[in-house]
């Protein structure tokens, strides 16, 4: 029987086994579609997210095979974050403000639901969510990876550096540029 190792899928894959791929794909979609999903909230957006990952994944997997030992769902992970941060960047070129699209009755609503959120009531937890979300949107796409990295994620500064290929000055720079702007956006509802 043959490997089922994702090193032993990859080896299969490259020697003409499309199955193999298939199998990579079953295997490590739900964990793209979850990188994917802290980016995007669309379903078709978070499928075009997996799907571009997986080919690029497919066309890769010659350059993955080259590295003895490498880990096939980080070097994935990778690839993943890569396609949510070209997609952040194409959609600033078109950019869609949410919180724009607020009236001045909501953004006073919706600050005082985020002030007694504090309670920890269901809704409130819920708004707090929303808010967070449509802070986030507000960010440039660098800004927002690295905070999704960071605090959702949890990834280290190093790990972060490494899966995006920035320096580590750059990914601390970044983080925290992306929380002083975080922090002025949300002082608008304080």
């Amino acid at each position: 029987m043959a490997e089922t190792t994702d090193g032993g899928l990859v080896a299969r894959v490259l020697g003409g086994e499309e199955e193999a791929f298939e199998q990579l794909f079953v295997r490590h979609r739900r964990r793209v579609a979850l990188i994917a999903g802290r980016f995007f909230r669309r379903p078709e957006q978070i499928e075009e997210v997996l799907q571009e990952a997986f080919a690029k994944a497919y066309f890769a997997l010659s350059d993955f095979a080259a590295r003895p030992g490498g880990d096939f769902a980080a070097w994935l992970a990778r690839i993943a974050f890569n396609v949510c941060y070209d997609e952040l960047r194409r959609a600033a070129r078109r950019p869609e403000s949410p919180l724009e699209d607020l009236s001045a009755e909501e953004t006073a609503a919706l600050g005082r639901r985020v002030r007694a959120a504090q309670d920890g009531d269901a809704e409130g937890a819920a708004v707090s969510r929303d808010l967070a979300e449509k802070l986030l949107r507000r960010l440039s796409p660098e800004d927002r990876l690295v905070l999704v990295m960071l605090e959702v994620e949890e990834l280290g500064v190093a790990e972060i550096a490494g899966a995006m290929g920035w320096s580590l000055s750059k990914v601390k720079v970044r983080a925290h540029r992306a929380r002083a702007a975080l922090r002025r956006a949300l002082e608008r509802f304080l």
